[in-house]
């Protein structure tokens, strides 16, 4: 038994130290990409130029000075305000590497070092203000999308051949558009002829006074996108898991459950349902880190106020901090769902084994 722990414990180490290893050679590959190399280091020098010569011009008593003191005074400023943020560096590889160590610890946003701008700029603010609404729309859209499809996936297993089988193969093929496709289509049908739901965003204008009615509000926007989401994966993952169920309800063990006359429902939780649990879990995990991140495209398309449209106007506007910040809670929630995922397998199929020795956890 102890060597058994131990094998786990050195297991769990070492797979956590190359996760995160992992992670730090992908966010540095994203700092540069978003950086270009360092270029927008340059926009921003000559934004803080430009800002600073405002704040000159803005001041009544260096407006009297003459051009040339207010020209050696704006370059001294900026040469202050570029050694204080350290731009005065080389970008790589030190100020690289200082993108790196604040991209990990998640301080990023220029406003904790501009004091014009402070507090607007905030990463942590940015994503803690679009995160609550991606995780209600995603959340109730993906979740109804996997507990619908394994339990129509489940009906379609025990009867094979059926109409409603040959009809759900038949309809496969539609979910290689994405949701925002369909979501196009809804808002055509529902919002712009027949008007009885609105085009997009997250609440009516004006807000409703009473808690229900914004509540009632919200949920009246959501319809659209939240069907839009499940018309794009539904039936693709019903035919998926459809055949997942199958594969595995002709086993031997199977007919063998049966012929012993055990129920049907507990031949397929235990003999059918179980042993793919593994894709399914994996399944559901990544949907559930998907919904952090949000459907850029989607939510544009629905200007729901999440962190998909924060991502897209981010890319538009080069704001490098958002785009790395976004970036880098995925990678953490994408390693730590790899980490977890290895132990899961270990608990639900006796067939996985931890380490490479190979022991059963």
């Amino acid at each position: 038994m102890r060597e058994v722990i131990n094998r786990l414990g050195r297991y769990a180490v070492v797979r956590a130290v190359f996760l995160f290893l992992a992670v730090i050679v992908a966010i540095y590959i994203t700092v540069m990409i978003a950086n270009m190399g360092g270029k927008l280091d340059e926009i921003r020098k000559s934004e803080i130029s430009q800002q600073v010569g405002m704040q000159i011009l803005a001041n009544p008593e260096y407006r009297q000075l003459p051009p040339d003191e207010r020209l050696k005074l704006q370059e001294a400023l900026v040469a202050q305000e570029f050694r204080r943020l350290g731009m005065d560096q080389p970008f790589f590889p030190k100020r690289s590497f200082q993108y790196l160590s604040s991209a990990l610890t998640l301080r990023l946003g220029w406003a904790e070092h501009m004091a014009s701008d402070a507090g607007s700029r905030q990463v942590r603010l940015i994503v803690l203000e679009r995160l609550p609404t991606t995780l209600l729309l995603f959340g109730t859209a993906n979740l109804t999308l996997f507990f619908l499809s394994v339990f129509v996936a489940l009906f379609l297993s025990r009867r094979y051949g059926s109409f409603l089988d040959r009809l759900t193969i038949g309809l496969a093929p539609s979910s290689a558009a994405p949701g925002w496709f369909y979501g196009l289509f809804l808002i055509l049908i529902f919002a712009a002829t027949l008007r009885v739901l609105p085009w997009g965003g997250l609440v009516d204008a004006p807000v409703p006074d009473t808690s229900l009615g914004y509540a009632l509000s919200v949920l009246k926007h959501m319809i659209l996108p939240t069907t839009a989401v499940i018309l794009g994966a539904l039936f693709a993952t019903i035919y998926s898991w459809r055949t997942f169920f199958l594969i595995y309800s002709s086993e031997d063990y199977v007919e063998l459950a049966r012929a012993k006359g055990l129920p049907s429902r507990s031949v397929e939780l235990r003999y059918v349902l179980r042993p793919t649990l593994p894709p399914i879990l994996t399944n559901f995990l990544l949907v559930l880190i998907t919904m952090w991140m949000g459907q850029i495209v989607l939510e544009t398309v629905f200007r729901w106020p999440g962190l998909g449209r924060a991502y897209y106007l981010a890319i538009q506007l080069q704001d490098t901090p958002v785009i790395i910040g976004v970036t880098v809670i995925f990678g953490y929630l994408l390693a730590a769902t790899v980490y977890v995922l290895d132990f899961m397998y270990a608990v639900i199929d006796p067939r996985v084994r931890v380490g490479a020795a190979g022991r059963r956890a």
